[in-house]
């Protein structure tokens, strides 16, 4: 039996997607993980298929001794999502995997219309540590050992998240077999 996730979804998470969309995809993730930034592009993909029909979570997972740059990463997308863009950050991150030093994290929140004075003072003050610790704590609670890894719906995805298509028909399985307001196809 595959772990499940330990802390349910809830309203501090960052979730783009209906909160009432048949499937949750939660991920723990890593900002400087090379495989992480292959997932990227694919759950962008999935969110694009599946619609409403999809719920993404985006979970913290920094694996600082071999990413030095992943934790102060997730810090300032956290510190962006005060400011309304944590997914316009996220992006900018994975985008920008090569790149990750408190220099750039502060560039790129001037790039993306960000307060770039308040997101500096965050990274120097440590205001989002404790939130990333939090995220970290619980994926480690949760059996999470690596990144990126997937929950659907509470329990571990152990598939091939790199084979898009077949990823897409598990999570569409998944929603087909939802009996709320979406139903079944």
């Amino acid at each position: 039996m595959s772990p499940t996730l330990v802390t349910p979804v809830h309203a501090g998470d960052h979730a783009a997607g209906p909160d009432d969309a048949p499937v949750t995809l939660v991920e723990y993730g890593d900002y400087e993980c090379p495989h992480c930034g292959r997932a990227y592009p694919i759950v962008r993909w999935l969110q694009e298929q599946m619609g409403t029909e999809l719920r993404f979570v985006f979970r913290n997972f920094p694996l600082s001794e071999s990413h030095p740059h992943a934790a102060q990463a997730a810090e300032a997308a956290e510190a962006a999502g005060e400011q309304g863009a944590f997914w316009a950050m996220h992006g900018m991150l994975f985008e920008h995997q090569d790149a990750l030093g408190e220099d750039d994290l502060v560039r790129y929140a001037g790039e993306l219309g960000l307060d770039e004075g308040d997101l500096a003072s965050a990274l120097e003050s440590g205001k989002y540590e404790q939130r990333v610790r939090d995220d970290f704590m619980d994926g480690v609670r949760s059996g999470v050992n690596g990144t990126p890894t997937f929950f659907v719906n509470g329990e571990r995805f152990d598939g091939d998240w790199g084979d898009a298509a077949g990823f897409l028909r598990q999570l569409r399985a998944t929603a087909g077999g939802h009996t709320g307001r979406h139903g079944a196809r």
